[in-house]
């Protein structure tokens, strides 16, 4: 029989066994729900044609996954299969993705299943795939079974299954991917400090394959639970039965949910949006359940596996096999679980979120009435406060305006004194008549007492070092013709001998003609910031356990542009104060500036102090935190930071993630300030001996050696905090052949190192 003849018999066996299935009344929901399917993984995979050429034609790369159920009837199969496909539009290739139901579900018997598998074994008999992926237990098995036979030298990636599922089938060196860890026991844990009374638990579940292969995992985890609470499996009833059952459930009891694709009569349900919510709605105690997918649906929650994680895990594997890596050489990786629960289920039963877990992730919660208008409460309290002042305004412009002068005064002696003890001065200087006002601690800055200080341009021109004289003169000339603020940092010279550092920042004021009047300056004696710089290498690792390097570099943003700011409005004061507003419009219309000026500083002041603490470090671990920031960073800066993480997964010690956090801001700090370019590289491996970060760019280079003797904080920083953890820091990089920044971690032996490397 020729080779053509076997495939029309083979067609037409499957057309006969379809038209079965049509009489059955199932397979044109599954033939729509495939079609739907396919147009979204179209819509992820597809690239967009918006140029009217493309720069290069990529590979050709043949991807088919295996679902146990069609996702359309599986919201967890529906996550895994959309993370993989995201996964998979970040490779380098043009990827034709096929998919495939194994419906174990509606079609659970033998002859069925049968069917199906030799349908795609001769479907894929001469379109072989490159990579292989199973969503659930069946697809794994199926390619356990046949993989040699139909599928060989195929890599074959898994992922929606945990290890128990397989049974005493054995992987051969083709198969890798991620195993799902459910803990049934964790979540029980937490329903019993939510729920201290608690004597009975009733495990609900379902008839089908998959139903029983979850009921056997609880099982197996409340058993020695057993002795001390009252544990019944309501496994083997009709939806109608059970809901009844539910609605009658004696105090002190919760419910754990497993899953339910089929009743003991034969109906077929989807899990999370047809069985749970009713079995959550009929319940008279609290729903515990095992899948992310699960919460939100009434169920209060627990330790939860989660689905979209295991797909992106699966969607990167594949797309580093893709790549070239061999199967044998990826280890296989346990999903990450998280304690996720539904605030609106807890305030029903009365639970209260102090007994939650360490770490929980609670959603829906409703906001305070603060936390829903605190913006609105704000915003009315300052129109009330800015309304008050136009008020006063008014009055004193009519009958009291000696008050508002004293007023006023009191306001710029208070900032004076701020000035004063922040070694801060300024000075108003009449270009045409040469006067000069010096306020705060002008004379101070200079080495001189008050009464020494004789408040005169040449003074000051006098003590200013003469290698900076030039320098400064040139910026105060270039802010003069260009209408600019000028903004610089020199030398003085006390009368001792002693040289100080001074930063100074000002702008002139114009007449009509366009003529300059007047000069307004700040001063900052920034001395003791320049020694530091310079005695960090000494004494770096006092500086580092006393305040985060960061946090320093926030500190002097705060001291040299928030605070001279701060006085640069104290100025503004002073001049409202010597010479007021005759009318309420002026009045107005001079507060809304400073208001306007007031409203940059607090913006300013936000900004610099989101940088202090990273909640997402704290409540996602250090990947996603590392992935976010990178992500705001670009956006933030406009640039590109192309993130990749291998071989890492699970948590880390606290003082580790917040180590390599902090290394991963300093270095693209760094890179983005000195590189000259707008691409950068970051990369965190790991092993079960260590933590590898590097962060890469192809700019300016540098001289490493000089660097590390240069009074910059960055390096010494990084260096310093990656001692405290055991660490190492390596650079490699040489002027114009861009820079890579290599930090090491090691991770303890035993256990502390499989938990930490996944």
């Amino acid at each position: 029989m020729s080779a053509a003849m076997k495939d029309r018999i083979s067609c037409q066996m499957w057309r006969a066994g379809r038209r079965d299935l049509i009489q059955r009344g199932r397979i044109g929901q599954w033939v729509a729900a495939k079609l739907i399917l396919v147009g979204t993984f179209a819509f992820f995979l597809l690239p967009l044609s918006t140029s009217a050429t493309p720069i290069h034609e990529k590979e050709v790369r043949r991807v088919l996954i295996f679902n146990q159920l069609d996702p359309l009837s599986s919201p967890a199969l529906s996550a895994i299969d959309q993370a993989i496909a995201a996964a998979l539009a970040k490779s380098p290739y043009q990827i034709e993705l096929y998919t495939e139901n194994l419906e174990s579900t509606l079609f659970d018997d033998e002859a069925s299943q049968l069917e199906f598998r030799k349908w795609y074994i001769h479907k894929y008999r001469d379109r072989k795939p490159d990579v292989i992926i199973t969503a659930g237990p069946e697809p794994l098995k199926f390619m356990v079974e046949s993989h040699e036979r139909s599928f060989s030298g195929i890599p074959i990636i898994f992922c929606g299954s945990t290890e128990e599922m397989l049974g005493q089938l054995k992987l051969d060196s083709s198969f890798t991917g991620t195993w799902g860890v459910e803990q049934p026991g964790k979540t029980l844990n937490a329903a019993l400090h939510l729920q201290p009374g608690t004597k009975h638990v009733v495990v609900v579940g379902g008839e089908g394959s998959y139903d029983r292969y979850v009921e056997a995992i609880a099982k197996e985890s409340f058993r020695k639970y057993e002795s001390s609470l009252d544990v019944t499996y309501v496994t083997d009833l009709d939806m109608p039965t059970l809901l009844e059952r539910l609605k009658q459930l004696p105090s002190n009891t919760i419910v754990y949910y497993t899953s339910i694709m089929l009743d003991a009569a034969g109906k077929h349900f989807i899990g999370a949006t047809q069985a749970l919510p009713m079995v959550a709605s009929a319940a008279n105690a609290p729903v515990f359940v095992m899948e992310d997918v699960d919460v939100g649906r009434g169920s209060v929650g627990g330790d939860v596996l989660s689905y979209a994680a295991e797909g992106q895990a699966a969607g990167e594997v594949a797309v580093r096999v893709l790549n070239g890596e061999r199967p044998q050489d990826i280890s296989i990786i346990k999903s990450a679980d998280v304690y996720m629960f539904d605030w609106r289920a807890m305030q029903h039963f009365g639970l209260q979120e102090k007994n939650l877990p360490a770490g929980s992730v609670v959603l829906y919660r409703q906001p305070t009435v603060w936390e829903a208008y605190r913006w609105y409460i704000v915003g009315g309290i300052f129109l009330m406060f800015v309304e008050m002042l136009l008020i006063f305004g008014l009055l004193w412009q009519r009958t009291r305006r000696r008050k508002m002068e004293i007023e006023l005064a009191t306001i710029y002696d208070r900032l004076r004194l701020a000035m004063e003890a922040g070694s801060a001065g300024g000075w108003d200087w009449a270009v045409k008549s040469g006067k000069n006002l010096g306020f705060g601690n002008a004379a101070g800055l200079l080495g001189l007492t008050a009464d020494e200080y004789s408040s005169s341009a040449q003074e000051f021109w006098d003590r200013v070092h003469r290698e900076d004289r030039g320098r400064l003169q040139d910026a105060m000339q270039k802010a003069r013709e260009n209408h600019t603020e000028f903004d610089e940092e020199f030398r003085v010279v006390w009368p001792d001998g002693t040289v100080h550092w001074l930063r100074s920042r000002g702008r002139y004021y114009y007449a009509a003609n366009g003529e300059p009047e007047r000069m307004l300056g700040i001063s900052l004696d920034t001395t003791e910031r320049k020694l530091a710089g310079e005695a960090l290498s000494q004494a770096s690792r006092r500086l580092i356990e006393a305040q985060e390097a960061e946090r320093r570099r926030i500190g002097r943003d705060l001291h040299d542009n928030v605070g001279q700011r701060v006085a640069l409005l104290a100025v503004e004061l002073q001049l409202m104060q010597q010479d007021p507003p005759d009318s309420a419009v002026e009045v107005s219309r001079r507060m809304g500036e400073l208001w306007k000026q007031t409203s940059g500083i607090s913006t300013d002041v936000q900004v610099l102090s989101h940088e202090l603490h990273s909640s997402r470090l704290e409540y996602l671990g250090m990947v996603p935190a590392m992935r976010s920031f990178c992500e705001e960073f670009s956006k933030q800066q406009k640039v590109e930071i192309e993130f990749k993480n291998q071989d890492l997964g699970g948590s880390f010690p606290p003082d580790v993630s917040l180590c390599l956090f902090r290394v991963l801001q300093e270095a693209l700090h760094n890179a983005m300030k000195h590189s000259g370019v707008r691409h950068f590289k970051v990369q965190l491996r790991g092993t079960s001996d260590e933590i590898h970060l590097t962060v890469c760019d192809s700019g300016a280079g540098f001289d490493p050696e000089a660097a590390r003797n240069s009074p910059g904080l960055g390096l010494i920083s990084m260096k310093e905090r990656l001692h405290l953890v055991k660490g190492d820091l390596s650079i490699e990089s040489q002027p114009n052949r861009g820079s890579t920044i290599h930090a090491r971690v090691p991770l303890s032996s035993g256990s502390d190192s499989v938990c930490a490397a996944g």
